[in-house]
């Protein structure tokens, strides 16, 4: 079986998260569903998404388990090896089973372009999507350019040279497609990582959330170690201890390789009273918690891999119309605009002035807030990405079709 002319058959291939967990690959892959393509998901297991397959929305998800999570540089490569036969694997099994016109492959890590490589020999596509800048991912979880980095440049050029298409989540992740990864401009497309305004919605707040205190500051994403939890620690801690403030509650949602540590930090740092974990929960319990939060804060520490990301965390606050306090980093910047106040990268006690006056300013809150909204609604939210999604497809399926690799049967 072949796809009909204008109609592909889709196959995703993600390591990092879980679908429909990964809500940029989730959107994806339902915007191509509603466009009439065929789509399938590789992705791994994790707690609540322990289904080997299942159909979501007519989405086809294949799950892999993998023994380990790894925080170390040679647990990463385990890791990865062991996912990347995990995949192939599954690959082979959706080829057979439903077949494929293109793969769409997500990263980290940058591996993923091996198993393109292969199926490109019976006339099969490959897209780059360029989720992380694995070296500098690196260099900031590790602080060092050794073998491993320089291998890490090496797989990020191969995969380019791989794709038929790239996909970038930023202007400054298209100009390394462009410029370290050699790729022709027409064939890297800028597809933000958009808040669904379908899914993100502001209710009413629960004001018992804020434990008795005046003001309640949210954060949610990853915990790991690029992403500053630290710094946000060192915060409440120099607004306990400096400004005086004991009128805050912090909440902290999310999971990741940090959390056991970050936890032991809060104890040691005896802020246990006012910072709260919850860990991964539903969206209606996350919703509420950030609709009753004033202010919401992006820790994320300045390195060259914060400071070329974006962040899908700055884009949900916005929808969600909450004022934000973050570091000042170039993609950070750029997606909030005036709807954030912007500390000097790295420095805890700034970070924490510019967070307490902004929760003594509700006027300030509201217009910020407000201005977040229309950012995400005029240009930023998820329904204007997929124009450029589906461009991103067009241009891959036309790329040098005229020497194309006769179509077998998988």
């Amino acid at each position: 079986m072949t796809a009909s002319p204008g109609k592909w058959r889709v196959l995703i291939i993600v390591e990092n998260l879980p679908c429909p967990f990964d809500r940029r690959v989730w959107q994806e892959a339902l915007a191509l569903r509603a466009h009439g393509h065929s789509v399938n998901i590789i992705c791994p297991k994790g707690r609540g998404y322990d289904k080997g397959h299942e159909i979501l929305e007519d989405v086809h998800i294949y799950r892999y388990g993998l023994p380990l999570e790894a925080d170390s540089a040679l647990g990463y490569g385990l890791e990865y090896g062991l996912a990347l036969l995990m995949q192939f694997a599954l690959a082979l099994r959706v080829a057979v089973t439903r077949g494929f016109d293109v793969i769409h492959g997500c990263n980290p890590p940058d591996t993923i372009f091996l198993i393109a490589r292969f199926f490109k020999l019976f006339g099969k596509r490959f897209i780059f999507d360029h989720h992380d800048i694995n070296p500098e991912l690196y260099e900031a979880k590790f602080g060092r350019r050794d073998l491993w980095y320089r291998l890490l440049c090496r797989l990020e050029r191969w995969t380019f040279a791989t794709a038929d298409a790239s996909i970038a989540t930023n202007e400054s992740y298209r100009r390394i497609a462009i410029e370290r990864g050699h790729m022709a401009p027409a064939k890297v497309f800028v597809v933000r990582s958009g808040a669904d305004l379908t899914r993100v919605r502001a209710v009413p707040p629960r004001p018992g959330l804020r434990r008795g205190k005046a003001h309640l500051v949210g954060y949610v994403g990853v915990i790991g170690k690029q992403e500053g939890l630290d710094l946000l620690l060192e915060v409440v801690a120099y607004m306990r201890r400096a400004l005086h403030r004991d009128d805050v509650h912090f909440i902290i949602v999310g999971d990741g390789t940090e959390l056991a540590a970050i936890r032991q930090l809060c104890l040691d740092l005896a802020l246990d009273d006012c910072v709260e974990f919850t860990g991964r929960i539903p969206d209606a319990a996350l919703w509420e918690i950030m609709s009753t939060a004033e202010v919401c804060v992006n820790p994320d520490r300045a390195n060259d891999m914060n400071d070329k990301s974006t962040m899908n965390k700055i884009l949900e606050y916005m929808a969600l119309g909450k004022p934000i306090v973050q570091f000042d980093l170039t993609e950070g910047r750029f997606s909030a605009a005036e709807a954030s106040l912007y500390a000097r990268p790295n420095d805890t006690a700034d970070f924490a002035t510019k967070l307490c006056e902004l929760l003594d300013d509700p006027a300030r809150r509201a217009t910020m807030g407000a201005i977040g909204r229309r950012r995400v609604e005029g240009g930023l939210a998820w329904h204007h990405q997929v124009p450029r999604l589906l461009e991103a497809y067009e241009a891959a399926m036309k790329s040098d079709r005229a020497r194309e690799v006769p179509r077998q049967p998988i």
